[in-house]
């Protein structure tokens, strides 16, 4: 057997990484040592951001099936609601709100998805040991691990850590975990809830003693608590639930039934360092956030389709500079989400009758200039990032001509197409769907020869399976039609006119995760397809197993607690762009 990609943890980063990964023609090894998938359902909360990753990979509509869409957010304080934020209103997206969705349903469909495309987890197999190997012409990562088969040592090119914030593999190539944990402990039960609202709105009652959140699922609530530490480390129990529900709620609530609950710390820490030569680490294994804004698991699903399409190129012959980008984009936006999850939690927090009353203040006032609702929902929806600055984006020759409805370095809003000569996707992101690279060509007969030039380089190149190109013609203008097959590319029209009329053709390159990578004119369009990736993957041979031993496993080792040293704010999102300009866990 030959893999490039080990891929050590199956959650819903190591997952996602592994479908991004085998949807992209790349094979992968992907193993955990938990049993089977996750049954625990730790997130809830899947926002527009990580939504949209998962329909690119044909997951979305079957994690929505049993999912409820969340209508709001607001806060409550001695039985009086001060602040309210809506839900549902994004624009640009297939996914205007939130869903609630327990972890596992998400992690159930990625697993079927991973199986769909000859994907395979091998469940039990822990990773003892990793080391990274340097000093030869290529860079590779040997990894001891370990199953009821014995033990094996294999190596390989590239390794996608994405086990956890207690995981192995950042220890072993020696980054650190930044930030803080909260003194206080935090509560979790799932179960019935006898007198909640009928609507589907989080809703969170801050009293002198502590917080709590209701959240609405699909078959039930979540309820949510802090408290001072007690010693206990069993799972709360419904009695001790229920009583702080009486506490801090607005009466008349009654849980019962409950299925699930848990008791644990909560964490704000990122680390310096997504990589470490070939080996490049995703979701809690770098970041760990507070439940506030249901962070995490949205972060972490995006860390993995973004490190598998990278991953992906380079391993097809991309530049590997490439990989350079993932720190650089994925980074501050987990410094950015953890932050915020931070700033919400030790809003709840606040124990001073001064604080207290200026937080109530303030948040009324955001409610009633529609500020919370426009500032919030964008930040926590991840459709906002802003990767101008990364070494992975360019305007080349031309590239004024672009409108400013494909900024650089953005997320390209899912504008509205109509079909043109027998396709049927009705809006852009249809045509960004199952990851592909997108060469986005606008224009009349002009363009439409441009289309088919890159569609033919893209074939010589070995890349059409993983490379689309789209003309896309002017609104109210007539369907133009090449005299020649057009074969290779989609044809649509602009619906809207958010791409200008008619005039010189432009082009853009759209990743696969929908952000404007170059843009250029005709004159630019052969850099611009420079940057794709450009033959099948290139395969080094490695052992799937090594030697098995005879004797059983050893037990595992225990969990290493990550250091509470460096601040949050040593995290800072805009390092990156100074330098450029001046040369949940639980």
């Amino acid at each position: 057997m030959t893999v490039p990609v080990l891929v050590v943890g199956a959650g819903p980063t190591g997952l996602t990484a592994a479908a991004v990964l085998r949807d992209l023609g790349v094979p992968c090894r992907v193993v955990d040592r938990r049993p089977g998938p996750g049954i625990a359902p730790k997130g809830l909360v899947l926002w527009s951001g990580a939504l949209e990753c998962l329909d690119r990979l044909g997951v979305a509509e079957k994690i929505a099936e049993t999912a409820l869409p969340l209508t709001g957010g607001s806060y409550w304080s001695n039985g009086r609601r001060l602040a309210v934020a809506r839900f549902g209103g994004l624009t640009g997206t297939a996914f205007p709100g939130p869903l609630c969705v327990p972890q596992p349903v998400t992690e159930r469909a990625l697993h079927a998805r991973l199986t769909e495309l000859g994907g395979t987890v091998e469940w039990e197999t822990e990773a003892t040991a990793v080391a990274v190997n340097r000093g030869g012409p290529e860079e590779s990562v040997t990894v001891t691990l370990r199953s009821a088969r014995g033990e094996e040592t294999l190596t390989v090119p590239w390794l996608i850590a994405a086990d956890g914030a207690r995981g192995l593999v950042r220890d072993s190539v020696g980054i650190p975990f930044e930030g803080h944990t909260f003194d206080r402990m935090f509560l979790i039960g799932d179960g019935r809830l006898e007198g909640a609202p009928a609507d589907a709105e989080v809703q969170h009652h801050i009293a002198p003693d502590g917080v709590l959140v209701i959240v609405p699922q699909p078959d039930g609530h979540r309820v949510f608590f802090d408290m001072e530490p007690d010693g206990q480390t069993e799972p709360p129990t419904e009695e001790l639930l229920q009583r702080l529900l009486d506490e801090r709620g607005p009466g008349g609530l009654r849980l019962h039934d409950t299925w699930w609950a848990s008791r644990f710390r909560v964490h704000a820490k990122v680390a310096p360092r997504f990589r470490e030569g070939p080996v490049l680490l995703a979701g809690d294994a770098v970041h760990a956030h507070t439940t506030a804004g249901g962070q995490g698991l949205n972060t972490g699903v995006q860390d993995g389709y973004d490190v598998g399409w990278k991953l992906a190129s380079v391993v097809r012959g991309a530049d590997p500079a490439l990989l350079d980008s993932f720190e650089a984009e994925r980074r501050p936006a987990s410094v950015r989400a953890v932050a915020n999850g931070d700033q919400q939690t030790r809003m709840w927090l606040l124990r001073s009758p001064a604080a207290r009353l200026l937080r109530n203040t303030v948040l009324r006032l955001l409610s009633a200039t529609g500020l919370l609702e426009k500032k919030a929902i964008p930040l926590l929806a991840q459709l906002d990032l802003d990767h101008s600055m990364s070494p992975a984006v360019a305007d080349l020759d031309g590239a004024p001509a672009v409108p400013r409805a494909l900024r650089l370095g953005r997320r390209s809003p899912d504008l509205a197409l109509a079909p043109v000569h027998g396709t049927t996707a009705r809006s852009l992101h249809a045509h960004l769907s199952a990851g592909r690279h997108t060469v986005l060509v606008h224009g009349d007969l002009a363009a439409g020869e441009l289309a088919a030039r890159a569609a033919a380089v893209v074939g010589e190149r070995g890349a059409g399976d993983v490379v689309r190109v789209l003309w896309i013609q002017p609104a109210n203008t007539a369907p133009a039609e090449l005299p020649q097959d057009g074969a290779g590319f989609a044809v649509a029209r602009d619906a809207g006119d958010a791409l200008g009329g008619a005039g010189a053709p432009w082009c853009a390159y759209l990743r696969p995760d929908g952000v404007v990578a170059a843009r250029s004119g005709p004159a630019g369009l052969d850099d611009l397809l420079s940057r794709l990736p450009s033959r099948p993957p290139r395969i080094t041979p490695v052992p799937a197993q090594g030697p098995v031993l005879s004797s059983p496993p050893a037990p595992r080792r225990p969990a290493r607690t990550p250091p509470l040293s460096a601040s949050l704010e040593r995290g800072d999102p805009h390092a990156a762009r100074r330098r450029r300009t001046g040369g949940s866990a639980t």
